[in-house]
């Protein structure tokens, strides 16, 4: 069993709002703003920001498609992870500045829902987080099955989505919420 973190700390934790991936993902606009509105009310209610870049062989570290959106920007004083693997905690200090800032919740946005915010919320949840998604700002590109049928990158924000929401873990707490309704003092958002 995974150690339970204890107290209700948060931080928001916004993985992979870079050009080379936005620009594929569906409804990236709508997704940018309301990532953007999530970050807001972050900074004003002095909640703790973690952003997450990855980078690969198509978004090596500093090309244009390596950088954040214009729309989301760290601030200097906001801490920056760099990974490699889809799920955020795998070979990167994120617990180490979690456990700096004494974080229980992650609070988590982002791209690509079905491969980087999927595996850093199971990941959380693994390793004794209370989790709440930003179920309005994250997104993901279609999937091309190449036998002719594809899956909607819409049904894949919608599964997880669905998931976080029912999902049970012992002693951790999760769920979902707007951007405009995410209360940071509240684990898991709603149920």
């Amino acid at each position: 069993m995974a150690t339970i973190r204890e107290g209700k700390k948060a931080a928001l934790v916004v993985v992979d709002m870079q050009v080379g991936v936005m620009a594929h993902a569906w409804d990236s606009q709508r997704v940018i703003d309301n990532a953007s509105r999530t970050v807001d009310r972050a900074r004003a209610q002095g909640i703790p920001l973690i952003w997450v870049q990855h980078e690969n062989e198509d978004m090596p570290p500093g090309s244009a498609e390596w950088q954040w959106v214009p729309e989301l920007e760290p601030a200097a004083n906001e801490t920056r992870v760099y990974k490699k693997f889809n799920s955020s905690f795998e070979n990167t200090d994120l617990e180490d500045h979690l456990a700096k800032i004494g974080a229980s919740h992650i609070a988590l946005a982002g791209a690509m829902t079905n491969w980087c915010i999927r595996a850093t919320a199971y990941g959380a949840l693994d390793r004794g987080y209370d989790l709440t998604l930003v179920k309005d700002a994250h997104t993901t590109a279609d999937i091309d099955l190449g036998n002719g049928s594809k899956i909607d990158a819409s049904s894949i924000v919608t599964d997880l989505n669905v998931a976080m929401r029912w999902l049970e873990y012992p002693g951790r707490v999760n769920g979902t919420a707007t951007a405009a309704t995410i209360d940071f003092s509240k684990p898991g958002g709603t149920k």
